[in-house]
This record gives structure tokens, C-alpha cells and sequence, in this order.
């Protein structure tokens, strides 16, 4: 059988509301093999600082204190399951690093400047150059240790939580991607592999790794 893989979904919206989440994502993960299950939370876009002793900053948006629990809960349940292959993708990497212990910056040019643009207006997203560790499980899975990812995020990881390595930055020296060091399969990314999983094999190869790990953990 084909590995479930749950997929966090966005918050409601519209004015009959529904859970949504990106095409891309259910896409990304039925190419790759496995079975998509989105898991509805609520409201809510960034991560409140209230979670990791941070202070509110005007960039702040659509905070959602019921979502950031019900997501926490969710990213802590995974942790505690070390063989439990885990994929964080943009707020999910924010996510897990707060989970984990760690803090977030509150909004990327207050401390980076705005020499790499990480999000256009209306939130669309932008192309920036990364690089990887070489000796990281993420550029041995994308096969690259620099390459353009598609970016869509003001906040950006700042102490690392327990556990955590940073494997990727953006020139300006925003971590882009963080690796457990104590998780068979625990990767956080900050750019959006989604996006191009089906015109480029490189972020494909990531949702693949996600998967066969995924189906190796289904067995045991």
C-alpha cells in the first residue's frame, strides 16, 4: 500500500468557509507515491511571538492562537516519534524550530536588510538563490548545493531549537532549511518545493525521500 501523508491545511476562508490548501502540495505527494490527507486546523498565518518569548511586530498577520496550538500539538506528536519521517515546509520549518525551542525572527529586514527579497507584495512568491551544506541529507537528496527555490516569508528561523542544524542559507544569510540530528527523516525547509515539484526533479526528489521513508515507517 501506498503511504498516507498528512498535509496541514490553511485556515478558513471565503464566505461559506472552507479548509484549503495548495494544489501543488496534494500533487507534490501523489506524484511522488504517496497518499495526500489534509488535516484541517483554523485561522491564522503567523506564528504568535507570545510562543517563543518574541514581541509583536507590525508585519504580523491572521495570528491564530487556536491554529498555532493545534499545529505545536501536531509537530510535537511527530517529534516525539523519532523513525517518523517529517517534511516542514515554510511556516511548518517556523513551526517546528518554536517546537522545538527555538525563536523566530519577527520580520526578516529589521535584522537582514532587504538586499535578498524573500516575499513580494500581496504574498506572492519570489525566486532567490540558496546554499546547502554538502554534507547535509538535503543536498544529498536534491543532488544541488546551490540552485533558486521559490520564496514567500517575512519571518525566518532565528535560535535554533534542540536538535536542529541549519543546511541552507540565502545570501543574505537567512537559514533556508534546518535538519534534525536526532530524526531518522526531520527536514525543514523555508522556500516552497511544491511549487515546481512537477517542472523540476530536484524538489521532487525531496517529496520521493519523504515518501519512501514514509512507507519504510508504514512497515514497522
Amino acid at each position: 500500500m501506498r503511504p498516507l501523508i498528512g498535509i496541514s491545511s490553511y485556515g478558513r476562508a471565503g464566505e461559506r468557509q472552507t479548509f484549503s490548501v495548495p494544489c501543488e502540495y496534494v500533487d507534490a505527494v501523489r506524484v511522488a507515491g504517496g497518499i495526500p490527507i489534509v488535516l484541517p486546523p483554523v485561522e491564522g498565518e503567523t506564528v504568535d511571538p507570545s510562543h517563543y518569548g518574541g514581541d509583536r511586530h507590525d508585519a504580523n498577520y491572521g495570528i491564530s492562537q487556536e491554529r498555532d496550538r493545534f499545529e505545536l500539538a501536531l509537530a510535537r506528536a511527530a517529534i516525539a516519534r523519532p523513525s517518523l519521517p517529517v517534511l516542514c515546509v515554510c511556516r511548518g520549518m517556523q513551526l517546528l524550530n518554536v517546537a522545538l525551542g527555538g525563536d523566530l525572527i519577527a520580520h526578516i529586514p529589521d535584522e537582514f536588510g532587504t538586499s535578498v527579497v524573500h516575499r513580494a507584495p500581496q504574498l506572492q512568491a519570489v525566486p532567490h538563490d540558496v546554499r546547502l551544506d554538502p554534507g547535509s541529507r538535503l543536498a544529498r537528496v536534491l543532488g544541488e548545493t546551490e540552485f533558486t527555490v521559490q520564496s514567500v516569508h517575512h519571518q525566518a528561523v532565528g535560535r535554533l531549537g534542540e536538535g536542529l542544524r541549519a543546511v541552507a542559507w540565502a545570501e543574505d544569510g537567512v537559514v533556508e532549511a534546518v535538519e534534525s540530528e536526532r530524526h531518522a527523516f526531520l527536514i525543514g525547509v523555508q522556500w516552497h518545493p511544491e511549487r515546481d515539484a512537477l517542472s523540476d526533479p530536484r524538489p521532487l526528489r525531496l517529496f520521493a525521500e519523504l515518501v519512501a521513508c514514509a512507507g519504510g515507517y508504514r512497515q514497522r
